[in-house]
């Protein structure tokens, strides 16, 4: 119960797209295994199919589906929409308080949303920075906004703690907690190994490229629009030339991703461009690639926990800890940058070995119960 009013308090979980569902479901499971709160989830579907993956997945079954996801839309309208559908639903439920995860549209709207009612906000993820509010766009905004309006920042490094730090956060306001994508990965994973319900699509591309190094591919970042993609197409082309590799590339639902790869590396033989994978599938992926090429954030940090080095097809990223780690390297969307790195994995082998066996600094997999356990004593002591 509250420690005023005797009722008990409602914790609202709101998320919008695949990667923030990943990150927030075992927060989710951690928080409802507590009978001193009511945990709600709001989705908001800003990305439909690929959320509802997850969801199916964790069992989880919204309290509140905003269903936003329109093709086409831009920014504006997707703001606008969020910031309505998101207060109409706190105006409904009447939180004591909210939690956001990270960087998306959703997770600022959220934030924005609780702020107009005064409702305080958890951010999980706290403190990203690239310094550059172009790269990610518009990540890098969206998460300023949040880490301005949240009370409790949950950080998953000491370098994201002092991020927050520098922009004169209250010490007792940051926490240090791991990054709850690898409580995730831990909880999948475990099950993936003895469930046989794999995709059976993927299961038989990894039979039929069982003699290659299989070479895992993800690209979707806006800001990586344009010739960037062309670019980061034009490398796969480059490298899947080779008789001995292979890349599995689940490609976005976006038409901008799509309409680029599917010319420059549609009937190769080499490359299985392959509908987006949920997620227990695409951590089999993680688990039998040799390296990964992504503009993915998430996958900075869910691949080295598998022992996978991650070239990052970005000019900037908001993890430098891997970076510093050495499990991730920076790449950019130059071709011939990617081509030489993927080269120098592929056939240096105490140079992969320094990147696989470099220590993930992203956590143990305990970073959901520390964040519940944070969010349910400021709420009932």
């Amino acid at each position: 119960m509250s420690k005023t009013s005797g009722i008990t308090p409602k914790v609202l979980v709101v998320f919008g797209t695949r990667p923030e569902a990943i990150k927030l479901f075992p927060v989710v499971r951690s928080l409802g295994e507590r009978s001193d709160v009511d945990t709600l989830t709001c989705v908001t579907a800003q990305h439909r199919e690929m959320l509802d993956q997850v969801l199916d997945i964790a069992a989880i079954k919204p309290d509140f589906d905003l269903d936003i996801m329109r093709a086409d839309q831009n920014l504006d309208e997707l703001t606008g929409r969020l910031l309505s559908g998101i207060g109409g639903i706190l105006d409904q439920a009447k939180p004591s308080r909210v939690v956001v995860q990270g960087d998306t549209a959703t997770a600022m709207c959220g934030a924005l949303s609780a702020y107009y009612r005064k409702i305080p906000v958890s951010h999980v993820e706290a403190g990203l920075r690239s310094y550059n509010i172009y790269h990610p766009w518009p990540e890098e905004v969206n998460r300023k906004i949040i880490g301005s309006i949240a009370d409790q920042h949950f950080a998953p490094t000491e370098t994201s703690a002092n991020a927050l730090r520098k922009e004169n956060i209250a010490e007792e306001q940051i926490s240090v907690t791991g990054n709850t994508v690898i409580d995730a990965l831990l909880i999948t994973a475990g099950k993936t190994q003895s469930d046989q319900k794999l995709n059976p699509e993927l299961t038989s591309l990894f039979a039929k490229y069982a003699d290659k190094k299989i070479i895992g591919v993800t690209s979707h970042r806006r800001e990586n629009f344009g010739d960037g993609l062309t670019n980061i197409a034009a490398a796969l082309k480059e490298i899947a030339a080779r008789d001995d590799v292979a890349l599995i590339f689940p490609v976005h639902l976006n038409p901008n991703v799509r309409a680029i790869m599917n010319d420059a590396l549609a009937g190769m033989a080499n490359v299985a461009m392959i509908e987006p994978l949920d997620y227990p599938n695409f951590v089999a992926l993680l688990n039998a690639c040799t390296f990964m090429l992504t503009d993915s954030g998430g996958v900075q940090e869910e691949a080295p926990a598998l022992g996978k080095p991650v070239l990052v097809m970005r000019d900037t990223t908001e993890r430098p800890e891997g970076i510093e780690a050495g499990t991730a390297k920076l790449v950019g969307t130059d071709k011939g940058a990617i081509v030489s790195e993927a080269m120098r994995l592929l056939d240096d082998q105490e140079y992969y070995q320094g990147m696989a066996m470099a220590h993930n600094p992203f956590g143990d997999g305990k970073a959901s119960q520390r964040i519940a356990d944070i969010i349910v004593k400021s709420l009932v002591g």
